[in-house]
């Protein structure tokens, strides 16, 4: 076992114990961690972080970018943005989903709805594990 937070700059999303994260990095695709894992640094991609408690009940997040740190028995999640599965407002995701949707229908270029789109997305799959 080993130490876990998921931490934004609005709050503390989770702190505890787990058997297993595993969360997705832009350079790498997905990494599980376990204790004893080596030192690692990484970039964290707009995707979920798993919490796999000891007791084998899991803990999803949707992250939207961010840092995940190891470093002896500690794993940190530094996001932006980080919800959990419980707390997603999934009439709210949906609405941003349309929006977005729409939006790149008018310019499939549009950078900044395709990154809405995938945050959306994101909350609505998190949100079905809960």
């Amino acid at each position: 076992m080993f130490d876990i937070e998921v931490v934004s700059p609005e709050a503390v999303s989770y702190s505890g114990v787990a058997e297993m994260l595993i969360a997705r990095t832009v350079e790498g695709g997905d990494i599980a961690f376990q204790a004893g894992h080596v030192p690692f640094i990484g970039t964290l991609a707009v995707w979920s972080v798993e919490v796999i408690k000891p007791d084998g009940k899991r803990d999803v997040f949707a992250v939207h970018r961010g840092f995940v740190q190891v470093h002896g028995n500690q794993v940190t999640i530094l996001s932006d943005v980080s919800e959990a599965a419980k707390d997603v407002d999934v009439p709210r995701a949906q609405k941003a989903l349309e929006n977005a949707s729409a939006a790149l229908a008018a310019d499939s270029a549009d950078p900044e709805a395709a990154a809405a789109k995938a945050r959306a997305e994101l909350r609505l799959r998190v949100s079905a594990v809960h």
